[in-house]
């Protein structure tokens, strides 16, 4: 039976379930209060009134392998009962080493050994710091740059937020932190006067070595980039020469190429890395978070090459870690989850699944007078929301587009994850990402729901 709050003691009211006020730290005194979630399974989520949602998006692209997995769950108490949390300073645990060996396999060569953390902005600062010893151990102490894309987004911590392309996070923590430079991101819908997709994703890939060379290749660490978008641009994909041009662009100046797959990585686009798609084009390092534990618990990894960890280790070893790094239940649940993905085959659900529902957004797209872009692989896509197709003009700040749809998804039983990036500088999107298990009633469903959503809002605001 589903559970129920009775009014008198509705610890949602204006007070705490003791009396007290909330505690929350992000709930503003003032902010509408969301609904309280009871249980999930599958691609569904309910509230403890009982109202069922359709979990769109995988909340933000992480719940891969959908909620309840019954085996994760079996694997997660077994280890539990086993022991939850050994140093690595002090042991080595199987779990760590199983999840390791599994992920350097379904990585491929290259990248042969796993840090394990816990989310992906420990995964990047990982990544940046492990480059960066690596060149000192190399006796090139001189490079420490680590360029990234504007828009661009890398994790929340200092570290990764100097990496990411976002002028309201430089304003805020410019100060605390060292903001390092920035290249274009290639979009493909917004272009400058006189581009098409692929002229403007080569002046993007010139402007990267423009300024490696502006900056003096000696001191440049590293280049940083999502090879599909994520939260700063939306499932982006460039055109295939961009990949190619971006890694010959690196390794002619000595530069580490870094892909940021916390949101792509783990079979989302159809293959277990989004590096896949293109070969020739395959980075030196890759950060990995969300799908790889699916959010049955944090964890994050950073994968980097033997030659690049034994150069690290023979010069004094790795400086840096985190308390539950590498800790055995987290890597056990992990090890559970990338094995369900593995033997259920949600890789190739993702891109049969995925291609299905991209043909399904661009129909929605054709009847929709607010959807003016359709982007993405496999399962992890976007819908542009605009006010007019033929400008691509967003709607005005104060109309909060975006949040206007999340909430008409939410009275609909649908659950969707927006962005506007830079206060809509960008333009603004919903990530449509449902988890991988998805089947295509359930697509059918879930296009349905958000088909209604968006014909509310093109109603309401009479686009």
């Amino acid at each position: 039976m589903t559970p129920q709050h009775s009014p008198a003691h509705d610890p949602r009211g204006p007070f705490g379930p003791q009396g007290g006020p909330i505690q929350v730290f992000y709930m503003p005194p003032e902010a509408k209060r969301r609904p309280t979630i009871s249980h999930a399974e599958g691609v569904y989520m309910w509230d403890t009134e009982g109202k069922r949602y359709f979990d769109a998006t995988s909340g933000p692209v992480v719940s891969n392998i959908g909620h309840g997995d019954k085996a994760v769950l079996a694997a997660m108490a077994e280890q539990a009962a086993k022991v939850c949390f050994a140093s690595r300073a002090l042991f080595e645990n199987e779990p760590n080493i199983l999840l390791a060996d599994l992920v350097a396999r379904l990585a491929g060569p290259g990248l042969d050994r796993a840090f394990v953390v816990s989310g992906g902005s420990e995964a990047t600062e990982a990544a940046i710091k492990l480059a960066r010893q690596y060149a000192v151990a190399r006796g090139e102490p001189g490079r420490w740059k680590v360029l990234g894309r504007d828009p661009g987004y890398h994790g929340a911590t200092l570290g990764a937020a100097s990496v990411t392309g976002d002028p309201e996070t430089d304003a805020i923590f410019g100060p605390v932190m060292q903001v390092m430079p920035r290249v274009p991101a290639p979009f493909t819908y917004r272009l400058p006067d006189n581009h098409d997709a692929d002229s403007y994703a080569r002046a993007c890939a010139r402007a990267l070595e423009e300024v490696i060379l502006e900056e003096g290749p000696e001191t440049v660490l590293a280049f940083i980039m999502e090879p599909v978008g994520g939260l700063a641009t939306g499932a982006l994909v460039a055109p295939d020469h961009y990949y190619t041009a971006v890694r010959e662009i690196c390794s002619r100046h000595g530069v580490l190429l870094i892909f940021d797959e916390v949101m792509s990585g783990a079979g989302r686009t159809g293959t277990f890395l989004a590096a896949d798609h293109w070969p020739d084009a395959r980075p030196d390092m890759v950060t990995l978070a969300k799908g790889v534990a699916a959010g049955y618990t944090p964890l994050g990894m950073a994968l980097a090459p033997k030659e690049m960890v034994d150069t690290v280790v023979a010069a004094g070893g790795f400086l840096h870690g985190h308390t539950y790094c590498a800790n055995p239940l987290s890597c056990a649940v992990g090890h559970a989850v990338l094995t369900q993905v593995v033997e259920r085959d949600l890789i190739g659900n993702a891109r049969h699944i995925g291609a299905l529902l991209r043909q399904r957004l661009l129909a929605l797209m054709a009847d929709s007078p607010v959807v003016g872009d359709v982007r993405g692989l496999g399962l992890l896509q976007a819908i542009e929301i605009v006010a007019d197709k033929g400008s691509k003009a967003i709607f005005p700040p104060e109309r909060n587009a975006i949040g206007r749809i999340v909430e008409l998804g939410m009275e609909r039983g649908l659950l969707l994850y927006s962005r506007r990036t830079a206060k809509g500088r960008y333009g603004e999107w919903l990530m449509i990402t449902p988890p991988l298990t998805l089947t295509e009633a359930e697509l059918d469903e879930m296009i349905e729901l958000l088909r209604d959503t968006l014909a509310a809002f093109a109603v309401e605001t009479g686009a």
